[in-house]
């Protein structure tokens, strides 16, 4: 075999939305990309807000030496403090740019944390519905994970469950909110309820447990929703987070990690996430992204294109008998499939060209999730297929 078995193995269970983004490919090839409706990866058609062309323009023609060269592993100070800053006016923690270290995206920022602090055979539990790499990530350091599942018909903590759940072997709790993929986002209450029986588990157990809390979509919110800062809910928690939705730069790798200046041990944790960082093979964030995005922490793609687009398909397909919790952010729905095998449900769609990921690629059988950050006439041209494939499947609106 060209390739270990733990990796072969791996590629079988992969990714369902990689999967079904190959797929639309293939359909788009043979149909044409304004026939098919790919709903199935969460990468942004909208353009990042014109303050980034502005400032890339400036980094490109600064003459200063220096400007590409390495950096301390952590990232260039100003760009640590400023991200700091952002997180202080939006919270009550007095985070410095010493507690921030620049990364290769959120995926970079958990690959870290989680090697800093997994020991062999160590648990991280995860909320079902989950992103799927979690799984792959904690893999990737030793660790195993724990599903637990959140409420039904809410997709909200399950606080019971979590406190059920955790032993000895536990080391981290991920959360992702506003979550992908259901869009829910964890009220202040809940998280507050969250950091107490936390705080009573560690006292009892005598180990640290900490909450790794996966941020991605934390600017995108609807409707006055609030998204607290977990820095002011949980002592012992951790920021994993990027500007790959809030700045629509996906492509560009650029995130951080921000650790909780509450946290137990915090010096100790550093120096390690600092040294993870660079034997993971990151070494450092992409200087010329982390010089940009200093300048643009307040800085956001238009949340209120993104509402547009939730209640364009949330209404259409609500009246067309589809069920789902209405989500307060991110840009995902994850509605219940109409078909008891999500899967069968999912190839039914394809044959309508609308393209779906299954719920059981998120640890949820029985759903499936719509990924609904595309171009707006692509969302309306989809609606007369979603009304045949309701139509096929015999819903009735």
């Amino acid at each position: 075999m060209a390739i270990s078995t733990k990796v072969q193995t791996c590629l079988e269970r992969a990714s369902w939305i990689r999967k079904m983004f190959e797929e639309g490919a293939r359909l788009r090839a043979i149909h044409g990309a304004d026939k098919v409706f790919d709903f199935t990866l969460g990468n942004p058609t909208m353009e990042p807000p014109a303050a980034f062309r502005n400032r890339l323009q400036e980094l490109v023609t600064d003459p200063t030496p220096g400007m590409h060269r390495y950096m301390s592993n952590a990232g260039f100070a100003d760009t640590r403090e400023a991200v700091a800053a952002q997180i202080r006016r939006t919270s009550q923690s007095e985070v410095t740019g010493e507690q921030i270290i620049m990364t290769c995206g959120a995926g970079g920022a958990l690959n870290t944390v989680l090697k800093t602090i997994l020991n062999p055979d160590e648990e991280v539990l995860i909320l079902a519905p989950y992103f799927v790499e979690y799984k792959f990530y904690v893999d990737n350091h030793g660790g195993t994970t724990k599903d637990v599942p959140t409420l039904p018909d809410s997709f909200q903590l399950d606080l019971d469950a979590i406190e059920q759940a955790i032993n000895v072997h536990t080391r981290a709790i991920i959360l992702n909110s506003p979550n992908n993929p259901t869009g829910v986002v964890y009220p202040r209450e809940d998280l507050e309820k969250l950091g107490a029986m936390l705080a009573r588990k560690q006292h009892e157990l005598e180990r640290q447990i900490y909450v790794i809390s996966d941020e991605p979509y934390a600017r995108i919110a609807y409707d006055g929703a609030e998204v607290p800062c977990i820095f002011d809910c949980i002592g012992n928690s951790v920021i994993a987070t990027s500007h790959s939705k809030d700045l629509a730069l996906p492509g560009e790798r650029i995130g951080f990690l921000a650790a909780n200046p509450e946290m137990d041990d915090l010096e100790n944790f550093l120096a390690g996430a600092v040294f993870c960082n660079r034997v993971l093979g990151y070494v450092n964030a992409p200087a010329l992204m982390q010089r940009a995005v200093a300048t643009l922490q307040q800085e956001s793609v238009d949340i209120s294109a993104y509402q547009k687009k939730r209640d364009v398909l949330y209404n259409a397909l609500s009246s067309l008998g589809f069920t789902m919790v209405k989500p307060d952010g991110a840009f995902y729905l994850f509605p219940e499939s109409p078909l008891e095998d999500d899967l069968e449900f999912v190839r039914k769609a394809q044959e309508h060209l609308i393209l779906l990921v299954p719920g059981a690629g998120f640890g949820m059988p029985g759903y499936f999730r719509i990924a609904y950050c595309l171009d707006d006439d692509l969302i309306e041209n989809s609606l007369s297929a979603w009304e045949a494939l309701a139509k096929d499947i015999g819903l009735k609106g």
